[in-house]
Protein backbone atom coordinates (compact mmCIF):
# COMPACT_ATOMS: atom_id res chain seq x y z
CA UNK A 1 0.00 0.00 0.00
CA UNK A 2 1.59 3.55 -0.69
CA UNK A 3 2.13 5.59 2.05
CA UNK A 4 -0.78 8.65 2.06
CA UNK A 5 1.28 11.53 0.13
CA UNK A 6 0.89 14.98 3.11
CA UNK A 7 1.05 18.46 2.54
CA UNK A 8 2.57 20.87 5.70
CA UNK A 9 0.81 24.10 5.78
CA UNK A 10 1.84 26.47 8.18
CA UNK A 11 3.39 29.66 9.00
CA UNK A 12 5.88 28.51 11.80
CA UNK A 13 8.64 26.70 10.05
CA UNK A 14 9.78 25.09 13.54
CA UNK A 15 6.35 23.70 13.79
CA UNK A 16 6.23 22.15 10.18
CA UNK A 17 9.63 21.05 10.37
CA UNK A 18 8.80 19.13 14.33
CA UNK A 19 5.58 17.58 12.38
CA UNK A 20 7.52 16.34 9.15
CA UNK A 21 10.19 14.88 11.51
CA UNK A 22 7.20 12.93 13.56
CA UNK A 23 5.42 11.82 10.46
CA UNK A 24 8.81 10.77 8.29
CA UNK A 25 9.30 7.36 10.47
CA UNK A 26 5.75 6.24 10.13
CA UNK A 27 5.98 3.20 7.03
CA UNK A 28 2.17 4.76 6.15
CA UNK A 29 2.64 8.50 5.87
CA UNK A 30 5.23 10.57 4.15
CA UNK A 31 5.15 14.49 3.90
CA UNK A 32 5.76 15.36 0.74
CA UNK A 33 6.17 19.11 0.66
CA UNK A 34 5.46 21.64 3.09
CA UNK A 35 4.21 25.67 2.19
CA UNK A 36 3.93 28.79 4.92
CA UNK A 37 0.68 30.47 4.06
CA UNK A 38 -2.44 30.08 1.94
CA UNK A 39 -1.26 31.27 -1.64
CA UNK A 40 1.79 28.86 -1.55
CA UNK A 41 -0.29 26.39 0.06
CA UNK A 42 -2.67 26.67 -3.43
CA UNK A 43 0.51 26.11 -5.75
CA UNK A 44 2.49 23.68 -4.11
CA UNK A 45 -1.04 21.31 -3.94
CA UNK A 46 -1.15 21.81 -7.75
CA UNK A 47 1.95 20.63 -7.97
CA UNK A 48 2.17 18.29 -5.89
CA UNK A 49 -1.29 16.98 -6.09
CA UNK A 50 -1.22 15.17 -2.09
CA UNK A 51 -3.68 12.82 -0.84
CA UNK A 52 -4.27 14.93 2.24
CA UNK A 53 -3.08 18.82 3.58
CA UNK A 54 -2.93 19.80 7.26
CA UNK A 55 -3.70 23.41 7.46
CA UNK A 56 -3.12 26.18 9.98
CA UNK A 57 -5.57 28.90 9.87
CA UNK A 58 -4.37 32.14 11.17
CA UNK A 59 -1.61 32.88 8.77
CA UNK A 60 0.19 35.86 6.82
CA UNK A 61 -1.96 36.69 3.22
CA UNK A 62 -4.34 34.35 2.67
CA UNK A 63 -5.71 32.33 5.53
CA UNK A 64 -6.30 28.86 5.82
CA UNK A 65 -10.27 28.92 4.97
CA UNK A 66 -9.73 31.13 1.91
CA UNK A 67 -7.04 28.41 0.85
CA UNK A 68 -9.31 25.35 1.84
CA UNK A 69 -11.89 26.80 -0.24
CA UNK A 70 -10.17 27.75 -3.16
CA UNK A 71 -8.27 24.01 -2.98
CA UNK A 72 -11.58 22.00 -2.44
CA UNK A 73 -12.67 24.11 -5.37
CA UNK A 74 -9.87 23.03 -7.85
CA UNK A 75 -8.70 19.51 -6.05
CA UNK A 76 -12.22 17.84 -4.49
CA UNK A 77 -10.47 14.43 -3.87
CA UNK A 78 -7.90 16.07 -1.84
CA UNK A 79 -8.93 15.64 1.99
CA UNK A 80 -8.08 18.71 4.21
CA UNK A 81 -7.77 18.81 7.74
CA UNK A 82 -7.09 21.91 10.36
CA UNK A 83 -4.77 21.96 12.58
CA UNK A 84 -4.29 25.09 15.19
CA UNK A 85 -4.43 26.43 18.29
CA UNK A 86 -7.53 28.39 17.77
CA UNK A 87 -11.13 26.93 19.47
CA UNK A 88 -13.21 29.51 18.46
CA UNK A 89 -16.67 28.65 17.70
CA UNK A 90 -16.80 30.53 14.17
CA UNK A 91 -12.69 29.40 13.38
CA UNK A 92 -14.86 25.73 13.39
CA UNK A 93 -17.86 26.32 11.35
CA UNK A 94 -16.52 28.35 8.87
CA UNK A 95 -13.87 25.26 8.11
CA UNK A 96 -16.46 22.55 7.70
CA UNK A 97 -18.33 25.40 5.45
CA UNK A 98 -14.98 26.03 3.46
CA UNK A 99 -14.66 22.21 2.64
CA UNK A 100 -12.27 21.03 5.79
CA UNK A 101 -13.11 16.80 6.93
CA UNK A 102 -11.27 17.75 10.25
CA UNK A 103 -10.32 20.05 12.78
CA UNK A 104 -7.89 18.97 15.07
CA UNK A 105 -6.12 20.95 17.82
CA UNK A 106 -2.26 21.54 18.32
CA UNK A 107 -2.23 19.92 21.75
CA UNK A 108 -3.40 16.97 20.60
CA UNK A 109 -0.60 13.73 21.24
CA UNK A 110 1.19 12.75 17.75
CA UNK A 111 -0.26 8.81 17.90
CA UNK A 112 -3.75 10.62 18.46
CA UNK A 113 -2.96 12.85 15.56
CA UNK A 114 -2.32 10.35 13.21
CA UNK A 115 -4.96 7.68 14.12
CA UNK A 116 -7.35 10.27 13.22
CA UNK A 117 -5.48 11.64 9.74
CA UNK A 118 -5.73 7.72 9.07
CA UNK A 119 -9.62 8.22 9.37
CA UNK A 120 -9.85 11.15 7.53
CA UNK A 121 -8.02 9.00 4.90
CA UNK A 122 -10.42 6.15 4.59
CA UNK A 123 -13.14 9.14 4.66
CA UNK A 124 -14.40 9.32 8.45
CA UNK A 125 -14.68 13.08 10.28
CA UNK A 126 -11.59 13.79 12.12
CA UNK A 127 -12.94 16.24 15.48
CA UNK A 128 -11.55 16.36 18.73
CA UNK A 129 -14.95 15.50 21.08
CA UNK A 130 -15.10 18.64 22.37
CA UNK A 131 -14.95 20.32 19.25
CA UNK A 132 -17.64 17.41 18.02
CA UNK A 133 -19.82 18.61 20.95
CA UNK A 134 -19.45 22.58 20.19
CA UNK A 135 -20.39 21.70 16.80
CA UNK A 136 -23.61 19.41 17.63
CA UNK A 137 -24.97 21.78 20.10
CA UNK A 138 -24.60 24.49 17.75
CA UNK A 139 -26.80 22.67 15.69
CA UNK A 140 -28.90 21.30 17.79
CA UNK A 141 -30.22 24.77 18.69
CA UNK A 142 -30.48 25.69 15.27
CA UNK A 143 -32.66 22.86 14.86
CA UNK A 144 -34.58 23.47 18.02
CA UNK A 145 -35.88 26.69 16.12
CA UNK A 146 -36.15 25.51 12.63
CA UNK A 147 -37.86 21.74 12.28
CA UNK A 148 -39.35 21.72 8.79
CA UNK A 149 -38.22 18.36 6.70
CA UNK A 150 -36.50 19.22 3.49
CA UNK A 151 -37.71 17.27 0.71
CA UNK A 152 -34.02 16.08 0.40
CA UNK A 153 -34.04 14.94 3.66
CA UNK A 154 -37.38 12.92 3.05
CA UNK A 155 -35.98 10.96 0.48
CA UNK A 156 -33.79 9.11 3.03
CA UNK A 157 -34.75 5.57 3.74
CA UNK A 158 -35.37 4.76 7.48
CA UNK A 159 -32.29 2.60 7.29
CA UNK A 160 -29.88 5.78 6.24
CA UNK A 161 -31.75 8.31 9.27
CA UNK A 162 -30.38 5.61 11.68
CA UNK A 163 -26.80 5.97 10.04
CA UNK A 164 -27.32 9.30 9.74
CA UNK A 165 -27.45 9.34 13.34
CA UNK A 166 -24.89 7.31 14.43
CA UNK A 167 -22.93 9.73 12.51
CA UNK A 168 -23.54 12.73 14.04
CA UNK A 169 -23.03 11.12 17.26
CA UNK A 170 -19.64 10.63 16.17
CA UNK A 171 -19.41 6.99 15.15
CA UNK A 172 -16.91 5.76 12.98
CA UNK A 173 -17.70 3.08 10.09
CA UNK A 174 -16.71 0.26 11.82
CA UNK A 175 -19.28 1.40 15.19
CA UNK A 176 -22.16 2.06 12.71
CA UNK A 177 -21.87 -1.44 11.26
CA UNK A 178 -21.50 -2.76 14.83
CA UNK A 179 -24.25 -1.28 16.37
CA UNK A 180 -26.83 -1.83 13.05
CA UNK A 181 -25.15 -5.28 12.59
CA UNK A 182 -24.50 -5.00 9.02
CA UNK A 183 -21.56 -4.94 6.83
CA UNK A 184 -18.82 -1.71 7.04
CA UNK A 185 -18.97 -2.02 2.97
CA UNK A 186 -22.86 -1.20 3.43
CA UNK A 187 -22.17 1.30 5.86
CA UNK A 188 -19.89 2.94 3.39
CA UNK A 189 -22.64 2.92 0.66
CA UNK A 190 -25.32 4.71 2.91
CA UNK A 191 -23.13 7.15 3.35
CA UNK A 192 -22.50 7.59 -0.21
CA UNK A 193 -26.35 7.87 -0.58
CA UNK A 194 -27.02 10.11 2.13
CA UNK A 195 -24.11 12.70 1.30
CA UNK A 196 -25.78 12.38 -2.73
CA UNK A 197 -29.34 12.81 -1.65
CA UNK A 198 -28.38 15.48 0.67
CA UNK A 199 -25.81 17.11 -2.03
CA UNK A 200 -23.08 17.52 0.61
CA UNK A 201 -19.37 17.35 0.21
CA UNK A 202 -18.18 15.18 3.81
CA UNK A 203 -20.22 13.51 6.76
CA UNK A 204 -19.72 16.40 8.91
CA UNK A 205 -21.69 18.50 6.55
CA UNK A 206 -23.75 15.83 6.42
CA UNK A 207 -24.56 15.92 10.38
CA UNK A 208 -24.54 19.24 10.43
CA UNK A 209 -27.39 19.60 7.62
CA UNK A 210 -29.28 16.73 9.72
CA UNK A 211 -29.91 18.58 13.10
CA UNK A 212 -30.32 22.35 11.78
CA UNK A 213 -32.77 20.75 9.06
CA UNK A 214 -34.83 18.23 11.71
CA UNK A 215 -33.79 15.35 9.90
CA UNK A 216 -32.54 13.15 12.92
CA UNK A 217 -33.59 13.31 16.76
CA UNK A 218 -32.33 15.98 18.98
CA UNK A 219 -28.87 14.94 20.53
CA UNK A 220 -29.16 17.92 23.28
CA UNK A 221 -31.62 15.20 24.74
CA UNK A 222 -29.65 12.50 24.83
CA UNK A 223 -27.29 11.18 27.41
Amino acid sequence: MEPIRVLLVDDHVLFRKGLASLIDPLEDMEVVGEAGDGREALERARELMPDLILMDIHMPGWDGLKATQLIKEEMPYVKIVMLTISDDDEDIFEAIKSGAQGYLLKNLEPEDLFEMLRGVYRGEASISGLTAARILDEFARLAQRKRSVSSSGESLTPREREVLQLVAQGATNKEIASQLFIAENTVKNHLRNILAKLHLGNRVQAAAYALREGLIDDLSSEG
